[in-house]
């Protein structure tokens, strides 16, 4: 067992029961292959939520609405989540779990396309983005997620050490696997690098970067 699987083992050892709707979804996530964030990093989504306070949160990839009700646990009351899911049957799913929570008047669940739904968001909309979708895209959706947050306003990617396969040489990747793990340093880098962001990747989970709106872009 390496270092990383033993961290990993012991940080899950230290999580408390979880709330027994989240603990089935969970449990039927993983039954059936979807892929849901890990506990430990909804965790930390929870922890981020608190501590920022958001009136609210945008998610990108809402699969069943796992980190969508946990993100709304932590947050404040007034706050609200619009979760975006492009698989219709996965959304109605989602749909179905936020109002066996009780949460159906904080979290909005839109089927639809990323693209054409953060067209139309006005500027400095949200207090918190969850990016949780198709990894290749994150970098194309840079842009649009800068202007829609607020100043001071946090930016969370899942997934995007990708079982620590973003830390080899495109050579060691499968050649079908390439296109996204340069995609994905493309983006790491750019973010890391983006005078508008303070930004982190922290090695929670598989890897969640974490970069907040500065209230004043550098420059």
């Amino acid at each position: 067992m390496t270092g990383q699987e033993r961290l990993r083992d012991y940080l899950f050892s230290l999580e408390p029961e979880q709330d027994p709707l989240c603990g089935q979804i969970e449990a039927d996530a993983a039954v059936r292959g979807i892929p849901i964030v890990k506990r430990e990093t909804g965790a930390f989504l929870e922890v981020l939520a608190a501590m920022k306070k958001p009136g609210a949160i945008l998610e990108i990839g809402t699969a069943v609405g796992y980190s969508a009700v946990r993100m709304a646990h932590a947050a404040p009351e007034f706050c609200r989540i619009t979760t975006i899911e492009k698989d219709r049957d996965r959304a109605a799913e989602a749909r179905e779990n936020v109002l066996r929570a009780g949460l159906a008047e904080r979290i909005t669940v839109v089927c639809g396309d990323a693209d054409g739904f953060l067209e139309h968001v006005p500027d400095e909309s949200f207090d918190m983005v969850f990016l949780d979708a198709a990894k290749g895209q994150y970098g194309k959706w840079t842009g649009q997620i800068r202007r829609i947050l607020k100043p001071g306003g946090v930016l969370a990617a899942d997934n995007v050490l990708q079982d620590m396969t973003v830390l080899e040489s495109r050579f060691a990747v499968k050649r079908r696997d390439r296109t996204i793990h340069a995609r994905m340093r493309d983006f790491l880098w750019e973010l890391r690098h983006c005078e508008a962001f303070w930004t982190a990747v922290v090695p929670v989970g598989d890897g969640v970067a974490v970069a907040v709106k500065k209230e004043k872009e550098d420059g």
